[in-house]
């Protein structure tokens, strides 16, 4: 998997250690390897005909873009959809009702394997089958989600995944960098996404040893996160957020805010920055994807997914947006521009 960044962290094993945001290094073994090598020479016509089911728990860029990696991996392989691979896809549109719906709908239909995009969607799955192979990806922390055991091995046997479990101390750097002054970050989150309850513990166990505070705001539904934002007014100076669908799914609404307040956005995505953060430090979603298709291929290809062990994927990269920064009260340095991806002038090209 290649990333085209200035600014890469490649996290190995299970030990994540406290490293400057400015001197990010890679390891030489990356968790996201896998050990089987895929034959670009496949053709269809070498591919038996399978099906897929995949489900996410609500329908924004982010996760969209995974979904296009996973579906795009599997074309390479020799599976493509409309031709030997069915594809069922169903979004829960942000209902965890509706996902667990989903699950039962997919049960029934018996695909050769299940790609649960998100935290919630994975869960509901999970709980649905035992039996048919289930992949999830987009899950933040699938310890406090139940999908793994604490030594790594799956919670039950037709699972396995992908994972990206942030380091939180090169994000609290950024923030730093970006307000000096910062006393307290604002972080408005949905109180029923489990990825999003653990990231806030983590934060107010991390913070007071850099004399910060956490003022943690929920949001219950994507309608909540405009008034949630703005009240953080004159109690906060910047905004985290990182991997919450209902964020994700209003965070147009976030922005606006923000831009009101002059308070700066920092996320976890490059979609987040295209659409109004100032900056974010996270995985590349596509690529995301890509290595989450490597998992269903093998799956597809004869392997059994109970040999197929949950990876964790931390190759992380800046992304900032000068434009939106300068929205949201802030200026980005000069050492930060040349260590990130500029949103706005990759759009801008991408536009000639």
């Amino acid at each position: 998997m290649t990333i085209a960044t200035t600014l890469r962290l490649s996290l190995c094993g299970a030990t994540i250690s406290a490293i400057s945001m400015l001197g990010l290094i890679g390891c030489s073994n990356s968790s996201t390897e896998t050990t089987v090598s895929t034959d670009d020479s496949s053709t269809v016509a070498d591919k038996p005909a399978k099906a897929i089911a995949i489900t996410q728990i609500v329908e924004h860029p982010s996760l969209d873009d995974m979904r296009r990696g996973i579906i795009d991996e599997l074309a390479d392989n020799g599976y493509v959809e409309g031709k030997n691979l069915e594809v069922n896809f169903q979004s829960a549109q942000g209902n965890t009702a509706t996902a667990g719906q989903i699950a039962k709908q997919f049960v029934g239909d018996s695909p050769d394997a299940i790609v649960a995009i998100s935290t919630p969607s994975a869960q509901s799955i999970v709980s649905a089958t035992t039996t048919i192979p289930i992949v999830y990806t987009a899950v933040s922390d699938p310890l406090g989600a139940k999908l793994i055991n604490p030594d790594g091995s799956p919670f039950q046997s037709n699972l396995t995944g992908l994972s990206s479990q942030l380091p939180l101390e090169p994000q609290l750097d950024l923030l730093q960098q970006l307000k000096p002054d910062l006393k307290t970050i604002g972080y408005v989150y949905s109180p029923g996404e489990a990825n999003s309850v653990s990231l806030r513990d983590d934060l107010k166990a991390a913070l007071p040893a850099r004399g910060l505070k956490l003022l943690d705001i929920p949001a219950n539904r994507p309608t909540d996160i405009g008034m949630a934002t703005r009240s953080l007014q004159g109690r906060a100076e910047i905004i985290y957020t990182s991997f919450d669908n209902n964020v994700a799914s209003a965070f147009e609404a976030m922005t606006q805010a923000a831009n009101e307040l002059r308070m700066p956005i920092v996320a976890s995505d490059e979609f987040s920055v295209q659409r109004g953060a100032t900056a974010a430090l996270g995985v590349n979603d596509y690529d995301f994807g890509r290595v989450t298709g490597k998992m269903v291929y093998r799956i597809l290809n004869g392997e059994a997914v109970n040999t197929i062990k949950p990876q964790v994927m931390n190759d992380l990269t800046l992304y900032v947006s000068p434009k939106h920064a300068k929205a949201q009260g802030v200026t980005l340095s000069a050492d930060m521009l040349k260590k990130a991806i500029d949103v706005d002038a990759k759009t801008a090209k991408a536009v000639e």
